[in-house]
C-alpha cells in the first residue's frame, strides 16, 4: 500500500495541452476514480501515473518519493488494461505466473502466490484452463490475478469493465470492490460510467479538458456539486437544469422564477449573485414529485413514460418548453399528453451563475 501525489501534472503533444496542471492526493488504501466524458484526459492520466506515458511537467511521488523518470516495473504498481491483455497459447495459470516467471522467481512462490491470487478470486477451478475456454468475466479476473501476484504498492484500472455486458459489469463491479476490501491496498479506477464511480470510490475526481473540477466522496458530490459539469455529470437520470431570473438576494438564499417555476427561495450556498441576474437552477428527477393540484411548482405536459419497475421516469415538456425528467414511484400510474404539476423542496436545488 502507498500514498500517490500528483502536484501541478502537466501533458502536452507539441503545442496542445491535454492535461493541464492536476494536483491530486491518493492516500494509503484509498480506492480513487478518475471519471470524464471521453477525450478529458482521464486514462492518460493514469497512464502517466503508470509511467507508460511521459510528464511533460509536476511532480508524481508515490509512497514518498518522486517518480517521474523511473521506469514502470520499478513504480511499485500493477495495472489491469481494459482488453485484458492475456495470452490466448498460456494457461490460466501461468498467465497469472507471468510477471513472477520474468522477474525469475522460485516455483515454490509462483505456485503460492497464484494460489492464494485464485481463492480471493473464486477461479481456483479455472487454472488450467486457456482464455478460449473462459466468458469474459473470466478473463478479466485472469487479468486481476496477474495483477494480485506482483504485491504491488498501487492498482491501476483503465476502464477493466468496458468489454463486458450489463450483467457482468455488475458482478464485476461488486467482486473489485471486495478485492479492495480484502487486500486494503491502494487502487485508482479510471471510468466513463458514473454508476461505477459511485459504487466503487472512497474519492471520485471528475475530469474535463485535462482539468479536476470537483474530488471528493461520492455522496458529497452528489449533494453538493461544485459547477454544472459535476451536477450534470452525477446522477441517474441526470439533473434537471432550468433558466431562472435573480429576483432577490439576501445573507442565505436567493430567490428565483421563470415562466413555469413558480417564486422560490434556494441556498445559494456561498456563490455569488445580484438581482436581475440570469442563472441556471438544478433539481434532482428524484426530488420531483407530482401534485394533484395546480399548486405545484412546476407545469407541464408529459411527453414519455419509461416503466422500469423500480421507478418511473418521465419526460416532461414545461410550459415554456424546457424538457425536464421525473424519477418517480414505480406505481405512480401517468399517461402521455396529461397535465402534470410537481413539487419539490427548494433546500434540494441548487442554483449556479451562467459561467458556473
Amino acid at each position: 500500500m502507498a500514498q500517490v501525489k500528483l502536484r501541478d501534472i502537466r501533458k502536452s503533444y507539441g503545442s496542445v495541452e491535454v492535461i493541464k496542471g492536476v494536483d491530486i492526493d491518493v492516500d494509503d488504501g484509498e480506492f480513487v476514480v478518475f471519471v470524464g466524458p471521453s477525450g478529458c484526459g482521464k486514462s492518460t492520466l493514469l497512464r502517466m501515473i503508470a509511467g507508460l506515458e511521459d510528464i511533460t511537467a509536476g511532480t508524481l511521488e508515490i509512497d514518498g518519493a518522486r517518480v517521474n523518470d523511473l521506469e514502470p516495473s520499478k513504480r511499485g504498481i500493477a495495472m489491469v488494461f481494459q482488453s485484458y491483455a492475456i495470452f490466448p497459447h498460456m494457461t490460466v495459470r501461468e498467465n497469472v505466473a507471468f510477471g513472477l516467471t520474468i522477474n525469475k522467481a522460485s516455483k515454490a512462490e509462483k505456485e503460492s502466490k497464484v494460489a492464494e491470487a485464485a481463492r480471493v478470486l473464486q477461479m481456483e477451478h479455472l487454472l488450467d484452463r486457456r482464455p478460449s475456454e473462459l466468458s469474459g468475466g473470466q478473463r478479466q479476473r485472469v487479468a486481476i490475478g496477474r495483477a494480485i501476484v506482483r504485491d504491488p504498492k498501487v492498482f491501476l484500472f483503465d476502464e477493466p469493465l468496458s468489454n463486458l455486458d450489463a450483467a457482468l459489469r455488475m458482478d464485476m463491479r461488486m467482486e473489485i470492490g471486495k478485492l479492495h476490501q480484502d487486500l486494503g491496498a491502494s487502487m485508482i479506477f479510471v471510468t466513463h460510467d458514473q454508476v461505477e464511480a459511485m459504487t466503487l470510490a472512497d474519492k471520485i475526481v471528475v475530469l474535463k479538458d485535462g482539468l479536476v473540477m470537483q474530488a471528493g466522496a461520492p455522496m458529497e458530490l452528489y449533494h453538493e456539486p461544485a459547477n454544472l459539469f459535476v451536477a450534470g455529470f452525477l446522477g441517474a437520470p441526470s439533473m434537471n437544469f432550468l433558466n431562472v431570473a435573480i429576483e432577490a438576494v439576501n445573507e442565505k438564499t436567493v430567490t428565483v422564477r421563470n415562466p413555469s417555476l413558480a417564486q422560490i427561495e434556494v441556498p445559494h450556498k456561498g456563490r455569488s449573485f445580484t438581482v436581475g441576474q440570469t442563472a441556471t437552477l438544478g433539481i434532482r428527477p428524484q426530488y420531483l414529485r407530482p401534485v394533484g393540484t395546480s399548486a405545484g411548482k412546476l407545469h407541464g405536459k408529459i411527453v414519455l413514460t419509461e416503466r422500469l419497475g423500480s421507478e418511473t421516469v418521465i419526460d416532461v415538456e414545461l410550459e415554456d418548453g424546457t424538457k425536464i425528467i421525473a424519477a418517480i414511484a414505480e406505481d405512480t400510474v401517468l399517461a402521455s399528453g396529461e397535465s402534470v404539476n410537481f413539487d419539490f423542496d427548494p433546500a434540494q436545488a441548487h442554483v449556479f451563475p451562467e459561467t458556473s
